[in-house]
């Protein structure tokens, strides 16, 4: 009975391979899909920090002059939108909109002396046209914080007495400078607002703001600070809803700032509650604006081509330079790395894309598309049994059949943890399942365990180079079936917008390469317990713990390469550059430079050498670095798979030159071992 077992469970196979099949078609229309999605967002944004130029303006002779200026020429370079905070008083002090002062220096300035129980804030606008303006927000902005204000004047010069320290009363939000809302708009820049959610919400105030940002066409908030607008008082006043209510109702969206500590408080509901009308921003910190002009450019490039970047803001700062005794800042290299001939403006239209207001991504979604995912939910089930199957065969249907139980209860309980979980687990499955059949098809072919001269023929290097050929292409095949499945699994615009994010990363490059270890080591020829037991009972020696901690070592490193910080060296990041500007889209190096080589190499020598198979447990890297790329729902299906077929092809052309390298090696060694040997 347990034979004829055993017998149903390995004849399956041929079953879960055609349901394998099925789930991969099934999973095609929801690809196509997601590249109709990917093709509806085509506007790139670049917006430039006011702030940032305010305060390098106050450090000029000339300062409305020099903002002036630089406003004409970061228009000219392309950029069409600027950042504009809710100002405090020291944004208006900055812009020499007021002169501010505490107790103790109006004191001073008056030649009286400082009052014992009155610690205000003095306001002295600088033109009565400021006054006019500024006067009604500093009072309607305070009072509503219930901080009294009183007129206040001094040399025939209009103020305000603020009731509340200076260092309070220089925290405080309000509303942006109108006149200077009113240049950019007519120097013809798009506004784009930084709120923050320092104050209790008021619904009146934002309305009254959101209104005015409607009039100069808004489309799209930043936010300033760790939460987004309303959340601290979301709990008691649902100001969430009622903020996004507004925000809908005007045609605004939001933007997502990529690679921040920490997602902000509130974002992933506002952004559900827009029906995400959601972009993805990247930031060039006031640092990295010094970089050289062609880093940046290539930065930006890369942003808006790989990781659906549509929003690319832009940062500078003052800085003391005292071999040249003066101050400086980022502006000319920012301006040039934008608009010198191969500068990222003229780069990122080359790919495709325009300038403009930055637009969220159309969601294609079709009726059919969740009957797909089930099917193709069944097919990666299917796989994930075929793995257990080439290792415990008696546990394949079961594996099967309980994996179709449980999928169907955390999808109804936890849809989104039954998504990430078995997309990672196909994701682990087919590189690993095709990485074993490769092995068995060389154990099939290649020399037996314990080899006869008189039987075993090995095969001329020819035929072993074409086998080796058929099966890294076979191998390639079965790996990138699990893309489909990924794609159909994680085809939700949370990934898109790196609102959620695939789970598992460390392990899916880690456990292909343990399980063909496993493999190679207990699964080729002999019965498994018996040689597991010889393992065991070998004695541990110095060599093996060095060993050990060499391997240890390396797999720290290889760790430290994934995801979407790992580091790279700056020689690796001239060469990916090259890579970038030699063929438009970066190859893995590790794909074409090590495993895709080292698979053919290593198949080439094991149909002659048995123990030459230990190199296909670096060899799947390869195949699990494919799938990887595709697990990366924040870049565009088609660059992925550009980046995975050039890595196929480069890693082909190198894996034949070592191929030749090795025969050239293996002949010297015949003809002159002999001798060396005497």
């Amino acid at each position: 009975m347990q034979q004829k077992w055993q017998r149903w469970n390995i004849a399956s196979r041929k079953w879960l391979w055609i349901i394998v099949v099925i789930g991969v078609l099934a999973a095609l229309p929801v690809v196509y899909d997601r590249l109709q999605t990917e093709k509806s967002s085509k506007t790139v944004e670049f917006v430039f920090d006011y702030r940032d130029l305010v305060e390098v303006a106050s450090y000029r002779a000339n300062p409305q002059d020099y903002i002036s200026q630089q406003l004409d020429r970061l228009k000219a370079a392309g950029v069409g939108s600027m950042a504009i905070y809710e100002n405090t008083l020291e944004d208006y002090r900055k812009a020499r909109r007021v002169m501010i002062w505490g107790a103790a220096d109006i004191a001073n300035l008056m030649n009286t002396v400082i009052p014992e129980n009155e610690n205000y804030t003095y306001v002295l606008f600088t033109s009565p046209e400021n006054s006019e303006t500024l006067a009604p927000i500093i009072r309607d902005g305070f009072s509503g914080m219930d901080i009294a204000t009183e007129d206040w004047s001094f040399r025939g010069q209009h103020g305000l007495i603020i009731k509340t320290p200076l260092e309070d009363a220089t925290l405080k939000p309000l509303q942006p400078d109108p006149f200077t809302l009113e240049m950019l708009h007519d120097k013809g820049f798009n506004i784009v607002p930084r709120l923050v959610d320092s104050l209790p919400y008021n619904e009146a105030a934002v309305t009254k703001l959101l209104d005015r940002y409607q009039e100069l066409g808004v489309k799209r908030l930043l936010f300033e600070g760790e939460s987004v607008k309303g959340f601290n008082d979301d709990a008691d006043l649902k100001s969430i809803t009622a903020f996004a209510d507004l925000l809908k109702d005007r045609g605004m969206g939001i933007a997502a700032i990529e690679n921040i500590k920490a997602q902000q408080k509130g974002f992933n509901k506002l952004a559900y509650l827009l029906d995400y009308n959601v972009t993805r921003l990247y930031s060039l910190s006031e640092g990295d604006s010094a970089l050289s002009p062609e880093t940046i450019a290539d930065r930006f490039a890369l942003a808006t081509k790989d990781r659906n970047i549509r929003m690319i803001y832009l940062n500078t700062i003052p800085s003391r330079d005292t071999s040249k005794a003066q101050i400086k800042d980022t502006l000319d290299n920012l301006i040039t790395s934008l608009s010198e001939p191969g500068g990222a403006v003229e780069k990122i239209k080359s790919n495709g894309f325009t300038l403009g207001q930055a637009t969220a991504f159309d969601v294609v979604d079709s009726s059919f598309q969740r009957y797909f995912k089930l099917v193709a939910v069944i097919g990666a089930l299917a796989m994930v049994a075929l793995l257990v199957s080439y290792f415990i065969p008696w546990l394949t249907l079961p594996a099967w059949a309980l994996g179709l139980v449980g999928s169907a209860g955390l999808m109804l309980l936890k849809p989104e943890l039954f998504e990430q979980a078995l997309a990672l687990a196909v994701a682990i499955s087919a590189p690993t399942v095709a990485t074993i059949l490769a092995i068995r098809k060389i154990n099939e072919m290649g020399p037996p365990l314990r080899t006869n001269p008189l039987t075993f023929v090995v095969m001329t290097p020819q035929r072993r180079l074409t086998h080796s050929l058929v099966l890294y292409i076979k191998t390639a095949l079965i790996s990138l079936s699990a893309v489909p499945f990924v794609i159909a699994l994680l085809n939700n615009i949370t990934y898109s917008l790196v609102l959620n994010q695939f789970r598992g990363v460390s392990l899916l490059h880690l456990a292909p390469i343990a399980l063909i270890a496993v493999y190679v080591l207990l699964y080729r020829g002999e019965f498994v317990l018996s040689k597991t037991g010889k393992l065991l009972r070998t004695p541990i020696t110095l060599a093996w713990v060095i060993a050990a901690g060499v391997l240890g070592i390396m797999g720290m490193y290889y760790l430290s390469r994934t995801g979407n910080n790992g580091n790279v060296s700056s020689l690796e990041m001239s060469f990916r550059n090259f890579l970038e500007n030699a063929v438009g889209v970066r190859p893995r190096n590790k794909e074409f430079l090590l495993a895709h080589p080292l698979f053919i190499l290593g198949a080439f020598m094991a149909y002659k050498y048995r123990n030459a198979a230990f190199i296909m447990i670096i060899a799947v890297i390869g195949q699990l670095s494919m799938v990887d790329t595709f697990a990366h729902i924040h870049s565009p299906v088609l660059i992925s798979l550009v980046r995975g077929l050039l890595g196929l092809g480069l890693g082909l052309i190198i894996g034949l030159i070592a191929v030749g390298v090795w025969q050239l090696v293996e002949g010297c060694w015949k003809r002159w071992s002999p001798l060396l040997r005497k």
